[in-house]
């Protein structure tokens, strides 16, 4: 099997079993799950798949040696993605956290094929579906994982120029990701920045989310969709809501495939949305060296805490009618 990646490019994949999980209809179903969260339809630009981001992990994992077992957990990772990836934290409550998909992981992935697959090529699910057990997939904030990675540089707001030479400066230190220099360190958090503030947590795309989650609700509410939907695919629950006799969902729909006109306030929005902030505080190694990128630059860390601190003041909006 050959993989040519947008981000890591050209890969031979040998092994049996990865083939088999990539192949497998829990993998194959990312395929129709939007890493943006709303569909191209209802959104500002055009979304790359859940499918794209999971093999990128892994690709990335197998660049930096990890272990057979790490590469598949990477894979493996966001398969348990509900259609619309997170905007269903929008609709349960959990949009400050994002964990939705992290809590309901191991049952999702133990109710499949996969455990099948894995335990014919003598390999255990309930040790590859634990991501305490492997830390270059996944780090708490603000350190650098190849989750993070691949889909920061994958994001469409990500400046092209970055990609390489941060990718060309990643190592795996003591199983960590960090980068081989200061300069690299800083290249790749300014860009993550750059994607929180232009994008994940950009006012427009969040009123997009916003919206989209609320003609979710009403769906759910009027029993057009339920939630065992979500575990299809995106196109699978549009085409249930686009066929929904229901005013306000179409309305909705109909709004979110144009243009969002609204300005800021300060007192008494119509809307406040908050979303979760995400960063990344990378470490970086000189002369041997590990070194914390905001112990060494003070106006990394000055902008990240003014960065942080705007996030938590959430956003207060009002639509222009």
């Amino acid at each position: 099997m050959k993989i040519n990646d947008v981000t890591y490019g050209k890969f031979e994949i040998k092994e049996k079993v990865i083939k088999e999980l990539i192949d497998s209809k829990p993998v194959q179903r990312l395929k129709g799950i939007c890493q943006y969260g709303v569909p191209d339809e209802f959104y500002s630009f055009k979304n790359y798949s859940r499918y794209e981001h999971s093999v990128g992990v892994m690709l990335l994992l197998r660049k930096l040696n990890a272990s057979l077992e790490e590469q598949i957990a990477g894979l493996l990772h966001d398969v348990s993605h509900t259609a619309f990836s997170h905007v269903i934290d929008w609709v349960v409550g959990t949009a400050d956290k994002e964990d939705f998909q992290d809590r309901n992981h191991q049952r999702f992935v133990l109710n499949t094929e996969i455990p099948k697959i894995l335990l014919k090529n003598g390999l255990n699910a309930d040790e590859i579906v634990n991501f305490k057990n492997f830390s270059l997939l996944e780090r708490e904030i603000p350190n650098v994982c190849a989750d993070r990675v691949d889909y920061s540089l994958k994001d469409y707001m990500t400046d092209k120029a970055v990609i390489k030479p941060c990718v060309e400066n990643m190592t795996n230190h003591d199983n960590k990701i960090v980068f081989s220099n200061k300069e690299s360190a800083l290249m790749f958090a300014l860009n993550f920045l750059k994607c929180q503030s232009e994008h994940w947590g950009d006012a427009e795309r969040n009123l997009r989310w916003y919206f989209f989650a609320d003609a979710m609700k009403m769906a759910l509410k009027n029993n057009i969709i339920v939630m065992d939907d979500f575990y299809k695919d995106d196109s699978y629950v549009v085409k249930k809501l686009i066929s929904s006799k229901n005013k306000e969902i179409k309305g909705l729909l109909n709004m979110l495939r144009g243009k969002l006109d609204f300005k800021f306030v300060d007192k008494n929005p119509e809307i406040l949305l908050k979303k979760k902030f995400r960063y990344v505080d990378p470490e970086y190694l000189e002369n041997g060296k590990l070194y914390r990128l905001s112990d060494t630059n003070e106006n990394f860390k000055n902008f990240l805490h003014l960065q942080k601190a705007e996030n938590n003041l959430g956003l207060k909006i009002n639509l222009l009618k």
